[in-house]
């Protein structure tokens, strides 16, 4: 039987109504059979995520602290949850065992991990799944990395038998049994690796938007959702700054050819996104996929006549970052001339020092400097079989009175990555998407 695996984030089990949608979605589909919780998420804009309280209620009591308060909080609201979906759980015994440990002294990781815990309890009540603890699954190593051999064979043995199962996300555990967490967001990590475990025929990762969409709506009215999208042109966005999917997640379904679909739980019924294999055909030509960028960066610009005939001058130019942990976005270059595009965040104040050290080592010409620009990464497999896209871009930014600073395009001809001023940003993205937006 073909299997799906889906991950419902918090805003998908904020509160018991969100349950209910989601559990409605769950039977809707007999394949949906491997279900992933995140924590509760906010209900509003004044609401807290029970992570972040649950991190908070760590650091006061490793302090010594008194953090009574702030557990009533995560205590009230899944009480809340058992109560309003009519729940035989004894909800507060599990939450005073939790609260005793981190009084004891539990890791950050434990208390952290313990909403997508707590909530895979709750749901695979309410959907009457077994429970499976992630620690039981989700193999680190002793080195607190993630172990994905020893996971996989986890998986599979433990999986095979059991039809229907909750299975927490965000976090697993070390052959002692230590809990150990990913990064933020690692809900979505779990969800693939479960995917790829069984081999399943699609990954499910519900939220509360409706897939990606090809430029961000804060600029750009009603921005067109993307209904296809490859694991490259997925990267290549989220690089750039594109609020999607967390790039760890891609990995383990990637490796096993499983598409994922981005689904809103609130509006089940509408497509969503999928995301699916680098190598599956280009359905359409002559548009783009999506447009994302980033403000804030430098670029140091450098001229030496000969540049290109020096064999060791490219490396002591890097070298010059590498000493001083700078990373480079771009380094877009000429016969006699290079540039470094360099975030601010990565400058900090090393500007003058770098700039030195680059004229000791490399003997420029000269070495000029401009500050305030901004990055936009057009994307779209389609690009390589369309003529006049580039055109198509440039006059539009031409038509906004918009100036280019800079143009780079990898040899994949999957991105066109644009330099402008800063003050332009927001008038560049809407002026690309309305040339594409037929």
């Amino acid at each position: 039987m073909e299997v799906i695996v889906a991950k419902f984030g918090g805003s998908s089990l904020a509160d018991s109504k969100q349950f209910a949608k989601v559990k409605d979605i769950i039977e809707s589909n007999n394949k949906r059979r491997y279900i992933i919780p995140s924590a509760p998420g906010k209900r509003n804009d004044k609401d807290h995520k029970i992570t972040d309280l649950l991190y908070m209620c760590y650091q006061l009591a490793s302090h010594g602290l008194n953090f009574d308060e702030v557990y009533k909080i995560i205590e009230i609201r899944f009480e809340d949850i058992c109560r309003d979906l009519r729940l035989d759980i004894n909800i507060n015994k599990i939450l005073r065992d939790i609260k005793e440990k981190i009084q004891n002294g539990a890791s950050r990781d434990y208390a952290g991990s313990r909403g997508e815990y707590l909530n895979a309890i709750i749901l695979s009540k309410y959907l009457d799944f077994e429970f499976i603890d992630a620690k039981e699954l989700i193999v680190f190593n002793e080195s607190d990395q993630f172990d994905p051999e020893a996971t996989q064979i986890r998986v599979q043995s433990k999986l095979e038998g059991i039809p229907k199962a909750v299975i927490p996300g965000f976090y697993g555990a070390k052959e002692n049994g230590e809990i150990i967490t990913f990064t933020r967001g690692g809900s979505d990590i779990t969800g693939a690796i479960i995917a790829r475990g069984i081999n399943s025929k699609l990954y499910e990762n519900w939220t509360d938007v409706s897939g990606f969409l090809m430029a961000d709506p804060r600029i750009v009215n009603a921005p067109k959702p993307i209904e296809i999208i490859t694991y490259k042109e997925l990267r290549e966005l989220s690089y750039m700054g594109a609020p999607v999917l967390h790039e760890e997640a891609i990995f383990p379904v990637k490796k096993a050819g499983i598409p994922i679909n981005i689904k809103n739980t609130n509006s089940p019924k509408e497509p969503g996104t999928m995301i699916v294999d680098d190598l599956t055909p280009v359905s359409s030509t002559g548009t783009i996929t999506g447009i994302a960028g980033k403000k804030d960066f430098t670029v140091i610009s450098i001229e030496k006549t000969l540049m290109s005939l020096e064999k060791d001058f490219y490396r002591k130019l890097i070298t010059v970052l590498e000493t001083n942990n700078i990373l480079i976005e771009h380094m877009p270059s000429s016969i006699d001339s290079i540039s470094l595009i360099i975030s601010n965040t990565e400058l900090n104040s090393k500007l003058q020092k770098v700039i030195e050290e680059i004229r000791i080592y490399c003997r420029p010409d000269s070495i000029i400097c401009y500050p305030n620009m901004a990055l936009i990464a057009v994307v779209g497999r389609g690009m390589i079989r369309t003529k006049g896209i580039s055109a198509k871009i440039f006059t539009a930014l031409a038509n906004k009175g918009i100036n280019i600073r800079m143009i780079t395009q990898g040899s994949s001809e999957l991105n066109i990555i644009i330099g402008i001023e800063n003050a332009d940003f927001d008038m560049a993205i809407a002026a690309i998407y309305e040339a594409f937006e037929d």
